[in-house]
C-alpha cells in the first residue's frame, strides 16, 4: 500500500493516477483509492467531523489492506489529516505483513489555494465549508514518512521516484 498524504489540492490523487497509469505499463496489478471512488459509496454515510474522518481512514486502511492481500498495489489517497490515524493503518497492514509505504506531498497551503481545484479554500474561508483541513481543521505533517515528494518536481519524475523507491527497497522486482 503506498499511502498519499497531504493538503487538499497538494496533488496526491493526480500522482497517484499517475504513477498507477506507470505500474499498469509496466505489468503491475494496480488501484487508486481516493475520496472521490470512496465516499461517493463505501463512506457515504461519513461527514468530515474528527470521529468520522478517523472512522473513513480506518476503513480505507482495511480496503487497502485487502487489496494489497489479493496482489494489488494499492494507492490510497486521502488527506488524513491525523497522524495517530495514519498510523493506525501502518499497524493493520504491519499486523498483516504488508508493506505500507507513506508518501507525503509537501505542498504549501499556499499553493494549494492557488489550485483549489473545487473552490474548496474559497468556500471554506468564506466559512461555508466547517472543519476545512488546512484552515479550521489542523493537519498533522508526518513525522517520518518513507518518501516526501516536493511540488517543484514534475508529475513523471515523482512517479519515477517513487517506482526505483520501490524497486530499491525490493517491494517491486522489475519486470522481464
Amino acid at each position: 500500500t503506498l499511502w498519499f498524504t497531504g493538503l487538499s489540492g497538494s496533488g496526491k490523487s493526480t500522482l497517484a493516477f499517475t504513477l498507477e497509469h506507470l505500474l499498469i505499463h509496466k505489468g503491475y496489478n494496480s488501484y487508486v483509492l481516493d475520496g472521490d471512488n470512496i465516499r461517493h459509496g463505501l463512506n457515504s454515510n461519513l461527514g468530515f467531523s474528527d470521529s468520522d474522518r478517523e472512522e473513513n481512514i480506518r476503513r480505507v486502511g482495511e480496503v487497502s489492506k485487502l487489496f494489497a492481500d489479493s496482489g494489488t498495489i494499492i494507492l490510497s489517497s486521502f488527506i488524513s489529516p491525523f497522524s495517530q490515524d495514519r498510523q493506525l493503518v501502518r499497524e493493520i497492514h504491519e499486523k498483516n505483513e504488508s508493506p505500507f509505504i507513506e508518501i507525503y506531498l509537501d505542498t504549501p497551503l499556499s499553493t494549494c489555494e492557488e489550485r483549489d481545484p473545487k473552490n474548496l479554500y474559497a468556500k471554506a474561508r468564506r466559512g461555508e465549508i466547517k472543519n476545512f483541513t488546512g484552515i479550521d481543521s489542523p493537519y498533522e505533517v508526518p513525522t517520518n514518512p518513507e518518501l516526501i515528494i516536493s511540488p517543484a518536481n514534475s508529475l513523471e519524475v515523482s512517479a519515477n521516484t517513487i517506482f526505483d523507491y520501490l524497486v530499491d527497497q525490493q517491494i517491486l522486482d522489475l519486470p522481464e
